[in-house]
């Protein structure tokens, strides 16, 4: 905690530091008060000074006055797949609820999240991506000279080949790198839910208890 309380945020590696840290649930949980300061400081660094968008007030405000907690927003999120599945699987109504508002504050949720956290977790995936790809460069270069290191991958096509496939699966990697993608599956993945379907059944039930309150009090 000595070193996060002293992090300052001069470039985009040491946002990568701290995003990094967050890997370990068990350090969030125990110090998410902290973290929570720490991280608005890093994306107003990243906002105003990286990205040079200095109209966006941080943290945000909801329309009640309600401040959106921009860490937890950012790990809800990354649990259940990125901002991506959760737009395709409707579940910004459940990330809204399981950050203290209402299910109709999902649309605000996915809009805070576009404005504030998506560009950041592109910029953070895209530079682990590039350094993935700079130290498989290393690996395929040590092992010209190397016969044990030549079984890694020397055939250029070969190379080529897993770099595109790499590429093309780049939007469905988890945003932690450290999780394998099995651990990550057993993780808070939600399927599709119709909140509409939900909110009308309720209105339905409420409707008919009233309705049988009703005539019980005639009878």
């Amino acid at each position: 905690m000595m070193i996060v309380r002293n992090m300052e945020f001069n470039e985009f590696d040491d946002c990568i530091a701290f995003i990094n840290l967050l890997d370990d649930r068990e350090f969030v949980i125990k110090y998410k008060h902290m973290l929570d300061s720490k991280f608005e400081e890093l994306v107003k660094w990243f906002l105003f000074n990286y990205m040079e968008i200095t109209s966006r007030p941080v943290p945000p405000v909801a329309l009640h006055k309600r401040k959106v907690n921009l860490l937890s927003l950012f790990l809800l999120v990354a649990a259940d797949g990125g901002y991506k599945t959760v737009t395709t699987d409707n579940m910004w109504p459940a990330i809204a609820k399981d950050m203290g508002f209402n299910y109709e504050d999902g649309d605000y949720m996915r809009t805070t999240y576009a404005m504030y956290l998506d560009i950041l977790e592109y910029y953070y995936s895209f530079n682990q991506f590039h350094r993935h790809m700079q130290d498989k460069e290393v690996v395929v270069e040590e092992g010209r000279f190397t016969e044990s290191q030549q079984r890694v991958s020397t055939n250029a096509e070969d190379v080529q080949q897993e770099i595109a496939q790499e590429t093309a699966g780049m939007g469905q990697a988890a945003l932690f790198t450290r999780i394998d993608d099995e651990d990550w599956n057993k993780g808070k993945r939600r399927k599709r839910f119709n909140f509409d379907y939900a909110r009308w059944a309720v209105e339905e039930a409420n409707k008919s208890v009233l309705d049988r309150s009703f005539q019980h009090n005639l009878v």
